[in-house]
Formats: C-alpha cells, structure tokens, sequence
C-alpha cells in the first residue's frame, strides 16, 4: 500500500509539474519565469534525490510531448529536470527544512544548475554567445532565489500538515 500511495503522490506532483511549466509560467527564448519548482521540490524532499530527480525527468518528458514550446525536444532540458530534483533531494531528503538549508538547494539550483547548465542549453540552441545570454539570466535568478525559499518553506509546512491529517484520519 505504501508503494501504492508514493505512486499517487509522484503522479500528482509530475502532472503539476507538467501544469505549472506549460500553462502558467511565463516564457522568453532566454528565460522561463514560473512555480514548477514547487512540486519539483517537495516531490524531492518527500521522496529522495532519485525518484524526485526521476519524477521531474518524467514530467519534462511527457510536458514536452503532450505540449511543445515551439521547438524540438532537448535531452539538456531533461538532464537538467533530473539533476534538480536530485539537487533537492540531497539536500533536503529526511534531514531538517530549515531556512538555511532551503536556501543552500535553491542557491545550488539556480547557480549551477539553472546558470551553468541550463544557460549552456540555450546557448546550444540559439547560437547566441553564452555571456550575451547570462545577465538576464542572473537577474531572474536573483528575483526569483527569495521567491522560490519562502513559497517551498510554506508549501512543505502546509503539505506536511495536510498529510499527517490525512494518515490520522484513514487509520
């Protein structure tokens, strides 16, 4: 049953994921602006680094093949999913969601991740020159690094609260 439930709980964050990423975030050919790290990383920090790295390889997949975005399909975007919920879950996984260590995966994520290889993608793709692209990159990483501490602080709060609920009620 336990099986069961983790699977469920994977389907719903890899189809938010999917929701967040496609039909509500905004996006530029340089930058996407949008909340699906959300269930990327609670997803993470439920589940561990492999199968939250998995379920966000899953839904870029399955988001890229059900809604594309105006261009071919790029196996860096999918690596680049995979590493992140990874990232969250090395960090995060079975040990303490204070601020502090919140702050350390979303800064990992957004420097070497989000700056390092997912600017590398782009530059791939576009042909532009890999410093033309960065300074926009760097400033949304900068607007977005407080935004994205406080909302997954609060999501885990409100999801862990929710769930103890629900394990007290069905038992």
């Amino acid at each position: 049953m336990k099986d069961t439930r983790k699977l469920v709980f994977l389907a719903l964050f890899i189809a938010l994921q999917i929701v967040l990423t496609r039909f509500l975030s905004i996006q530029t050919p340089i930058v996407r602006i949008g909340f699906s790290f959300l269930p990327l990383a609670i997803s993470s920090m439920m589940f561990g680094p492999l199968l939250g790295g998995v379920a966000a390889a899953v839904a870029d997949i399955i988001g890229m093949m059900l809604f594309p975005s105006g261009g071919a399909y790029f196996p860096g975007f999918t690596l680049t999913a995979f590493l992140t919920g990874a990232a969250y879950g090395l960090f995060l996984y079975n040990k303490p969601k204070t601020f502090i260590r919140i702050t350390l995966a979303v800064v990992f994520v957004s420097l070497f991740i989000n700056l390092g290889l997912d600017t590398l993608w782009i530059k791939m793709i576009t042909g532009n020159a890999y410093l033309a692209i960065l300074p926009t990159r760097v400033i949304k990483s900068l607007i977005m690094i407080p935004i994205q501490v406080s909302l997954i602080q609060i999501m885990w709060r409100y999801v862990v609260s929710r769930l103890n609920i629900m394990k007290t009620a069905t038992i």
